[in-house]
């Protein structure tokens, strides 16, 4: 089976390509080997790789600036997943595109399941839902939504949880929110979790792929700092205190209810996170 890896050296994507390396023919592309937003590139290139599949990790992730950047999002995180679907198409691979959580509003109780419907608030938001319906033009698809990425990767540690867990081994206040509840999502289960969705043949469609349980972000820095054996010094603050360019939702846990009725399990968050500050500090 040869696979081509999309965004092979971020977070996500380099647990991808390990997950896949040794059992399996491996492509991986970066940002400078190809430019996802050209759409003639990306035919010529699947053309030429002719992969069994194609796994999307590329993505425009700056929330805030997306606002300002729309045009940029917008080519990243949709037309860019609608060249890919279309080369996926003309060489028929299935494709696997990770989707997010922004794309509910945040306004209810409970973990949204697959079949709730989206409502978008930002324009990062927006763009990872137009994303999530061009992956359907592919002849065989998994849109897999993911949520507040940790775990090991290339380069400096980035994204919330690794400037939680930098400042509390620092002894920095660390300012987390207390009306925020997510699902965070240790990239090493999430890429085993796709690995067993091809293998298994899983029907096309959208899964929730992310780690069990959920959380505030009060609670998940208090966790991290038990672990790492330090007493933090946390900030509660709420979404209202803050003056962030796009909105976040207030409540995004996900249920992978669907998943698991597939015999597709991720280990609970804390495990995840467990596990993840034994595996090194990028976290």
């Amino acid at each position: 089976m040869k696979v081509l890896v999309l965004g092979a050296r971020g977070r996500l994507g380099s647990a991808v390509v390990h997950e896949f390396g040794g059992r399996s023919d491996v492509v991986a592309l970066g940002r400078l080997d190809l430019d996802i937003t050209d759409d003639a590139r990306v035919m010529a290139r699947v053309a030429a790789e002719s992969p069994d599949i194609i796994i999307n990790c590329a993505a425009y992730n700056a929330v805030d600036a997306a606002q300002d950047d729309p045009v940029t999002a917008l080519h990243v995180n949709a037309f860019a997943v609608r060249a890919l679907a279309r080369a996926a198409l003309a060489v028929d691979a299935t494709l696997v595109h990770y989707g997010s959580d922004f794309v509910f509003d945040g306004r209810t109780t409970r973990p949204y399941v697959e079949s709730d419907r989206p409502n978008p608030q930002s324009v990062y938001a927006m763009s990872k839902l137009l994303g999530e319906w061009f992956a359907a033009d592919a002849p065989r698809q998994y849109v897999l939504r993911v949520e507040s990425l940790f775990g090991p990767g290339n380069g400096p540690a980035s994204g919330s949880v690794a400037t939680i867990i930098a400042r509390i081994r620092a002894g920095d206040e660390v300012p987390v929110f207390v009306d925020r509840t997510v699902t965070p999502t240790y990239v090493v289960d999430a890429a085993a979790a796709t690995r067993l969705i091809i293998e298994r043949g899983l029907p096309s469609g959208t899964y929730h792929c992310v780690n069990g349980g959920q959380c505030t972000w009060w609670e998940f820095a208090d966790e991290a700092a038990r672990l790492i054996g330090r007493q933090p010094r946390l900030v509660p603050i709420t979404l209202d205190q803050t003056t962030l360019r796009a909105k976040r939702p207030k409540y995004s846990a996900l249920s992978c209810a669907l998943l698991a009725g597939f015999g597709v399990t991720l280990p609970d968050w804390r495990d995840a996170l467990r596990r993840s500050l034994a595996d090194g500090p990028a976290a």
